[in-house]
C-alpha cells in the first residue's frame, strides 16, 4: 500500500462522519460581566441556549468562569451543554508607541476542584508569550486556540508557524475590529492559514462570535449568533467537543450548513443546505491558497489528485454566508 493510499485511510477514520457520532453547532468565544460583556453568565447561556445551539464556550479574559452551576439549571442531555473556558489574555511591548495584543482561549477547562483562572504567562518575545500561554493551557489540561491574529495585526505567519502544541486559529471573528479581511499590507485570516498550511503545519480554522453585547444590537457592536463551529462529536460532553476540535472533525460558518462533508481515496463531497431560491458555490483550495476548482454545483465534488499538499474548501452562498471546510493533506 502506497503512503497517499495509507493517507487517504487514515484521513476516512478520523474525519467528520464517523459511524456513532453527532453534529453539534456551538460558539467556542464569549464573554459575560466576568471579564468585558454586558450581560450575566446565565443571560448569555441562555442566549446561546434559545437561538439553538447545542453548546457554548464561556471565555472571558483571564477569568474562568464557573459553569457548574449553569449546567444545574440549563443544561439538556444531548442537547446543550456550557462549557467551561478561560480566554488567556497576554500582551507584548513592541516600542514604547505599540502592544500588541495575545489571546489564547482554553477551551473545556477542567473545574471538578473549583474554576481555577490560568492567567498570562508573559514572556520575551510575541512567540515565547504565545508559547509560554498555550504550555499553560496544555498543561491545564485544557484546549488552545488562537484568537484574532489580525487584531491590532500582532500575530503574523512565522509566529503561527513556530507555535507548537495548537492546532486552533479563529479563521473568522465577528467582533468589530478584528481585521479578517487584512489590509493596508497585510494578509487576511484565510492567507494565513494557507501561508501556514503550505509549510505542511496542521492548523484548522474556527469561527466565532466573541460575543460581547447581547443588550445592544447594531454593526458597532460585538453580538453573537455571527460564527460558530458544526462539530462531529460522539457525544455533547465538554471532553468530547474539545478533542473533537483538537483533532479537526468540525466545519465552520458564518450561517450556511453543510448537508453532506465526505471524503473518500477519490474525492471530496460537499452538499450544501439550500433552500429556495438559494445557490452556493464551492472552492476548493490547495498549496499556496491557489484555487483547485470551482464549480457551482450542489453537491460539488473534487477529485483529488495527490499532487495538492492539501485541499480545504470554501462554500460561499448567494445570501453571502460562508463554511470552511478543514485542510485535509494528501501527500
Amino acid at each position: 500500500m502506497n503512503f497517499f493510499a495509507m493517507a487517504i485511510i487514515a484521513l476516512m477514520l478520523s474525519f467528520p462522519g464517523a459511524a456513532g457520532a453527532e453534529w453539534y453547532k456551538g460558539n467556542t468565544h464569549s464573554h459575560t460581566i466576568n471579564s468585558d460583556g454586558d450581560s450575566s453568565p446565565d443571560i448569555v447561556a441562555r442566549w446561546y441556549k434559545e437561538q439553538r445551539y447545542n453548546f457554548v464556550v464561556i471565555t472571558d479574559h483571564n477569568y474562568n468562569t464557573d459553569v457548574r452551576g449553569l449546567n444545574a439549571l440549563l443544561a439538556a442531555p444531548g442537547k446543550f451543554l456550557v462549557v467551561a473556558g478561560e480566554e488567556v489574555t497576554d500582551r507584548f511591548k513592541l516600542s514604547e508607541e505599540r502592544t500588541l495584543p495575545l489571546h489564547v482561549n482554553a477551551i473545556a477547562t477542567d473545574q471538578s476542584r473549583g474554576a481555577r483562572t490560568i492567567g498570562p504567562s508573559g514572556g520575551g518575545s510575541v512567540g515565547e508569550v504565545l508559547q509560554r500561554d498555550v504550555d499553560s493551557i496544555r498543561a491545564a489540561g485544557a484546549t488552545p486556540q488562537l484568537n484574532h491574529p489580525n487584531f491590532r495585526w500582532a500575530v503574523d505567519v512565522d509566529a503561527m508557524h513556530r507555535l507548537r502544541n495548537y492546532a486552533l486559529f479563529e479563521v473568522w471573528n465577528t467582533s468589530t475590529n478584528c481585521n479578517n479581511l487584512g489590509g493596508g499590507g497585510y494578509p487576511g485570516t484565510e492567507a494565513l492559514w494557507d501561508s501556514v498550511l503550505t509549510r505542511a503545519k496542521t492548523v484548522y480554522g474556527v469561527a466565532s462570535d466573541d460575543a460581547h453585547q447581547f443588550k445592544d444590537w447594531g454593526p458597532e457592536y460585538s453580538n453573537p449568533g455571527g460564527g460558530f463551529v458544526w462539530v462531529k462529536a460522539d457525544t455533547l460532553e465538554a471532553g468530547a467537543i474539545a478533542a473533537a476540535l483538537d483533532r479537526g472533525d468540525f466545519y465552520s460558518s458564518t450561517g450556511l450548513r453543510l448537508e453532506r462533508l465526505e471524503i473518500s481515496s477519490r474525492r471530496i463531497l460537499i452538499e450544501s443546505e439550500l433552500n429556495g431560491q438559494t445557490r452556493h458555490r464551492v472552492t476548493f483550495i490547495g498549496r499556496g491558497g491557489r484555487v483547485l476548482y470551482q464549480t457551482d454545483d450542489n453537491p460539488a465534488v473534487y477529485e483529488i489528485k495527490g499532487n495538492e499538499l492539501y485541499v480545504r474548501a470554501k462554500v460561499v452562498d448567494s445570501n453571502g454566508r460562508v463554511a470552511w471546510t478543514q485542510p485535509v493533506f494528501v501527500e
